[in-house]
């Protein structure tokens, strides 16, 4: 929940408060709150009204259960009790609505469980244990390393271009391979493939931020993101097109914020029409990899990104990536030829590989890490290696690519970083003499 936070702070909150509807709820509460070591004299009665009218005058608990019976509007209300409950804290609802929709928009406003009442003792005692478990849990920040964050937006220049392949790749190959806690935001809000390449659901987490902007904080992102592996995590949807999306770009731009300190990376989907509706989502990236292919339509489109990002956003490392490459074949405009008239190398070549792309799709798994052992991935491999090569503000350690292509550069650099130990290990040899 994210209302304001109240005079006394965090150390001064109640472990547990409940608000049953009836006493026969709040007598099958008390034993189960006291088993937990709560006390029973915190279960009251007044159902969501009360919780409501005492929350916007105390300090909310760590552990709140509510209870919707009598409700007509049970997600409404919900959303009522978010304006007077602190961040941080875990909400248990109860009710006798027996529905899947309720429950789904339930639990994607912020709630950790929706109870069905008439609940039974074992019922209340697990999820009162779950909502202990999530207290006691190390965030996801909590012993993070000292590195800092890397904000990478991957955007194509034509659609089909494979930019969304090229996304969920560097995401997974920066989560497994460079073992950085990483976020996958998809930002396609009506047709995005995030979380379809990882064979996820997407949730309703990304269409809920747009509808409530307010919403967005740590805990938030902590229950919206859906889980690929242990150090990647999707925010990805599939909104009905029938329902055009009203935004003036806060809620995106909140997010990114709270990804900032929550993962180590994120990898933006950040579709090209995005990025001209809303050019502030790009104030805070590190890197931008442009992925195209080489059409004259894509060349013509990749001046103009390359000159936007020239005016707009100066301090982005730009990446070319020349992603499905015929090898063999005649091209509609050949490599010199592009790197011609968009006045830059190309930094990445993918080659075409379309088993490679199908045995992806039917296994449900990224391109990189379907293709491990595959040279097509190779050259994702070496990229998603030098993003991660960062300075002490965050800012990419790769050099800008003049005259050459970034990955040509790539082994020197590295050899340049190995260097730098070896010093400060005889300097400070020589300082302890």
């Amino acid at each position: 929940m994210n209302a304001p936070w109240k005079p006394g702070g965090l150390a001064q909150r109640t472990p547990f408060l409940a608000f049953a509807s009836d006493e026969a709820a709040a007598d099958a509460i008390r034993p189960i709150a006291s088993e937990m070591g709560w006390p029973s004299d915190n279960v009251h009665q007044g159902g969501l009204r009360n919780a409501v009218q005492t929350l916007s005058v105390s300090t909310s608990p760590h552990v709140l259960f509510v209870d919707l019976s009598g409700s007509s509007d049970p997600l409404s209300d919900i959303n009522g009790l978010a304006e007077v409950c602190e961040p941080g804290t875990v909400v248990i609802a109860a009710g006798q609505v027996n529905d899947v929709r309720l429950y789904r928009d339930l639990l994607a406003s912020g709630i950790q469980d929706y109870l069905l009442k008439p609940f039974s003792a074992d019922m209340l005692r697990d999820s009162f244990a779950q909502a202990q478990s999530i207290l006691n849990a190390p965030k996801v920040s909590e012993g993070a390393s000292t590195r800092p964050h890397l904000a990478i937006a991957v955007i194509g220049t034509r659609g089909g271009a494979g930019a969304s392949t090229i996304a969920t790749s560097l995401a997974w190959l920066l989560s497994d391979k460079e073992k950085r806690t990483t976020a996958l935001l998809d930002l396609d809000v009506h047709f995005g493939t995030g979380a379809l390449a990882l064979d996820l659901e997407p949730g309703r987490g990304l269409t809920d931020a747009i509808e409530n902007p307010s919403r967005i904080d740590g805990l938030f992102i902590e229950r919206a993101m859906v889980k690929a592996s242990e150090n990647l995590s999707v925010l990805s949807a599939e909104a009905p097109i029938s329902q055009p999306v009203m935004t003036d770009g806060a809620a995106f731009y909140q997010l990114q914020e709270e990804m900032r300190g929550a993962f180590e990376c994120t990898v933006v989907d950040l579709p090209r029409m995005m990025l001209v509706q809303h050019p502030h989502l790009v104030a805070d990236v590190n890197s931008a990899v442009i992925v195209t292919e080489l059409t004259l339509a894509a060349a013509r489109d990749t001046i103009r990104l390359l000159s936007w990002m020239r005016s707009n956003a100066p301090q982005m490392q730009v990446t070319v990536v020349a992603n499905r490459v015929h090898p063999g074949t005649a091209l509609e405009i050949t490599r010199k030829d592009f790197e011609g008239s968009i006045e830059r190398k190309i930094d990445v070549v993918v080659p075409f590989d379309q088993k490679l792309a199908a045995q992806a799709a039917k296994l449900g798994k990224p391109f990189a890490e379907a293709g491990k052992a595959s040279k097509t991935v190779q050259p994702l491999i070496d990229l998603a290696a030098l993003l991660a090569l960062t300075d002490e503000d965050g800012n990419p350690a790769a050099p800008k690519a003049k005259g050459g292509s970034l990955l040509g550069k790539f082994s020197d650099l590295k050899g340049l970083v190995a260097k730098k130990e070896p010093v400060k290990k005889s300097a400070s040899k020589s300082a302890g003499k």
